[in-house]
């Protein structure tokens, strides 16, 4: 059975795995990411070299933010790390390490990492659509990611979900409509506090503490995710819809989303599918197992 060095980049650190073909994590651990793009790869190349000698591993395989062109190896557009942003992976990594890689953005990666051995794995087709700072997500059809013309196949957080026609026309999109951070921004404001002294698990603190406040935008909160939802369902028609980010984590979180689907269904909407909710089964590593897949994958073509 061979083994795959998995690399899971984030905003402040780079998380990493020995992982099998079949899924299973051999050994893992994480580093600070440092402030240029020669201690990264140098670093991504230390670790690799190691785990080759420990654990034979056969590839690279990569989870990361941003624009990704799978094809090249370049991640294109802008993340919290700059340096990440236009040299290419494949080349570098083959040059120093003599093994293939393959690259990925990382929501589709957690998409696929659900989609193999999670909960979408008796699924073909799904959505994945990740809640957190802003809405996020991915399209996987005959378990692979649809990019789209544009690269932007599964970008939910996009989508128009407000607007306003009094004076200058005003429209939201889902992120800023729809996601936690939106949310403590909303209720931070109705309630005379300064715009970043709440999060999303301060004001779902407090609506179950009964604030009145809180209680409305949170019900406002899971009537735009299950609009957005819904859209979705009948826009793509998947097998399933997977909810990411650790919100999703939330217990009941699934069940009051159901609630407002369930509204909006009996009051006015045609549509008789309901989408069928799930939350993520493998959280962070969901990016690492996708990654590996996203190799796997390749590697066939």
């Amino acid at each position: 059975m061979r083994n795959f060095m998995v690399f899971d980049i984030g905003g402040s650190s780079t998380k990493w795995s020995v992982i099998t073909e079949e899924g299973e994590f051999k050994e893992s651990n994480k580093f600070a990411c440092p402030s240029n793009a020669d201690e990264f790869f140098g670093k991504l190349i230390e670790i690799t070299e190691g785990m080759k000698n420990k654990h034979d591993v056969s590839g690279i395989a990569i989870s990361a933010p941003g624009a990704v062109d799978s094809n090249i190896g370049v991640i294109e557009g802008v993340s919290a790390i700059p340096y990440i942003h236009g040299p290419n992976f494949k080349e570098i990594l083959k040059k120093s390490t003599s093994l293939d890689t393959e690259i990925e953005n990382d929501a589709n990666c957690a998409a696929l990492g659900e989609c193999w051995l999670g909960a979408g794995k008796e699924s073909n087709d799904l959505a994945f659509v990740v809640c957190g700072s802003g809405i996020g997500g991915a399209i996987v059809k005959d378990k692979k990611i649809h990019v789209g013309v544009h690269k932007h196949g599964g970008e939910f957080g996009y989508c128009a979900a407000s607007y306003s026609l009094d004076g200058e026309p005003k429209f939201i999109s889902w992120s800023k409509a729809g996601s936690t951070a939106a949310l403590a921004r909303k209720v931070a404001k109705l309630k005379g506090l300064e715009e970043n002294s709440l999060d999303g698990v301060k004001v779902f603190e407090l609506c179950s503490e009964g604030d009145e406040v809180s209680i409305k935008e949170v019900n406002k909160y899971y009537f735009t995710m299950a609009a957005g939802i819904y859209n979705i369902q009948y826009t793509y028609d998947p097998e399933v819809i997977i909810l990411g980010g650790a919100i999703s984590e939330r217990e009941g979180y699934v069940d009051e989303i159901n609630k407002r689907i369930d509204i909006m269904m009996n009051n006015g909407l045609e549509g008789t599918i309901k989408p069928v909710l799930k939350t993520c089964k493998y959280g962070n590593d969901a990016n690492k197992l996708g990654a590996l897949y996203n190799y796997l994958q390749r590697e066939k073509q």
